[in-house]
């Protein structure tokens, strides 16, 4: 095997396929492809594969960036097959998450199961004036209305649309909607369709978190590129996508950082973006790139996150949480219409989910200890236009406020916490180069058609959150082993 030194001298070398970036996308594609023999280069920008699909380490404690839970793998889960065919299975292991989450707002505390049919049990027990519109409810997740070539009387609405019209008491929407930060950041713009078959896989499939963090699923996938024959190359970024003769041909690359000016140039039959969308744009040449500005016009990019990281010098069970993922609504949360407002309000008010992860065996802490992950939606212009100093005092700032409200939630929290460390959506943006740090791509409009790759090149695909599938983990591998199938269905 060659090292990472000696690739950097083979300018000119031929790939069946570069890839650019190292999300979980980017790494299922190249691993279908290395191997069914195609040999893969993969450029990434950050200093270690996975993307959001990454942990850091903090003393003793495994920080975990993004997976809080991921929907099965089942035997019914189509992530199966594929961890199946990547050998995952016999490298990593997983962990089963107790319940799907914990809902709080100043009116209800309900515990929602992954199980279905106790999830509605629970649910009818709690507003029996509404066990109709609960059938109505798991009916549509668990057998989603697939919408084929020429159905023109199937229209998508939006989630919210859907519960105002089977739903009649406001809490009960707001409990169903406790996890709506793993897709958007508001139920109205939120596509029906895309929601049915997200939700409805973690009631059907249950849901898991990866032993040792995220990082590990991600250097699997590495490893296996290696292992058949394939380059992955770190701390380089992307600066063209070239083209010879009218077809794009390639990529050239250099090192990620001011001081550098080697550029590298790899040539491949298929050009996969495991990137953000909107920035091909910059990358392709003419014609290309005007292209994919027109295929995005319509295109918004999706929420994004700010995350509290935490590590606690004990488990938090053992003051008294009992809960592994907990959705927390501000009680000014009082409808589906003050979601948005509130995603956009004050950081004192703003509704925030909290993960224990030493309510599992998640192997991120040494023994004795634990951390644990906040998160709600947050966006660029929270951050922006402030000095480095007034970000770092703002971030402190933030932190205060949610160990603060965490401490109501969990009396002795601020006690255990032996560390912490926020990262915004600027964050995001700086480590993912994703467009306004979204981290599920392109929103999930309702009636939203995804851009279509082909129709700018017939050489250039998508293998990310940004394309087809949509974001979460899910979202990523399943888009990656896709667009991997479809380029050796070409063949």
């Amino acid at each position: 095997m060659r090292s990472a030194e000696s690739k950097l001298t083979i300018n000119f070398m031929k790939y069946n396929a570069v890839i650019i970036g190292a999300g979980l996308g980017g790494l299922t594609a190249g691993a279908k492809l290395a191997r069914e023999g195609r040999r893969v280069l993969v450029v990434e920008q950050h200093s270690r594969p996975g993307g959001c699909a990454t942990t850091f380490r903090r003393g003793d404690f495994t920080l975990e960036v993004g997976l809080h839970e991921m929907d099965g793998p089942s035997p019914g889960d189509m992530k199966t097959r594929v961890f199946n065919e990547l050998e995952v299975f016999d490298n990593v292991s997983f962990v089963n998450v107790p319940e799907f989450y914990h809902f709080v707002n100043d009116r209800v505390k309900i515990t929602v199961p992954h199980d279905p049919a106790e999830a509605a049990k629970i649910l009818k027990e709690a507003f029996p004036n509404d066990t109709g519109g609960i059938d109505n409810y798991f009916e549509r997740l668990l057998n989603p209305v697939r919408k084929r070539p020429g159905d023109v009387n199937i229209k998508d609405i939006s989630v919210g649309e859907f519960l105002d019209s089977i739903i009649r008491s406001d809490d009960l929407k707001l409990v169903l909607l406790g996890n709506l930060g793993y897709f958007n950041d508001d139920p109205y713009t939120l596509s029906l369709a895309y929601y049915s078959a997200a939700q409805g896989s973690y009631y059907k499939n249950g849901a898991s978190f990866i032993k040792g963090g995220s990082q590990v699923l991600s250097d699997h996938l590495a490893g296996f590129i290696r292992k058949h024959g394939g380059d992955i190359i770190v701390n380089h970024f992307v600066t063209e996508i070239f083209q010879e003769n009218g077809k794009l041909a390639g990529i050239k690359f250099k090192k990620n950082n001011r001081s550098s000016s080697e550029i590298t140039t790899a040539y491949a039959d298929e050009i996969i973006a495991n990137c953000a969308i909107p920035n091909l744009s910059a990358m392709l040449p003419g014609e290309f790139g005007k292209r994919v500005k027109e295929e995005i016009g319509t295109q918004k990019p999706g929420a994004s996150l700010l995350s509290v990281y935490f590590g606690f010098d004990g488990l938090l069970k053992d003051i008294g949480n009992r809960f592994y993922s907990t959705f927390v609504y501000d009680p000014s949360v009082k409808s589906q219409a003050d979601i948005l407002k509130n995603n956009r309000g004050d950081f004192r008010t703003r509704s925030f989910t909290f993960v224990d992860y030493g309510m599992i065996e998640s192997e991120l802490a040494s023994e004795g200890k634990s951390v644990g992950a906040l998160c709600c939606i947050d966006y660029p212009g929270d951050w922006e236009n402030m000095t480095d100093k007034e970000y770092r005092s703002k971030k402190e700032m933030v932190t205060g406020i949610f160990i603060e409200r965490l401490g109501k939630l969990i009396p002795g929290f601020a006690e255990l916490t032996a560390y912490h460390e926020a990262g915004t959506s600027l964050t995001i943006k700086r480590y993912t180069l994703n467009t306004e740090g979204a981290v599920y791509g392109f929103a999930q409009l309702p009636g939203r058609s995804p851009v279509n790759m082909s129709d700018i090149s017939d050489n250039l695909h998508s293998a990310s959150a940004w394309g087809r599938t949509g974001g979460g983990f899910s979202g990523a591998i399943m888009g990656g082993y896709l667009c991997a199938f479809n380029i050796l269905r070409k063949r």
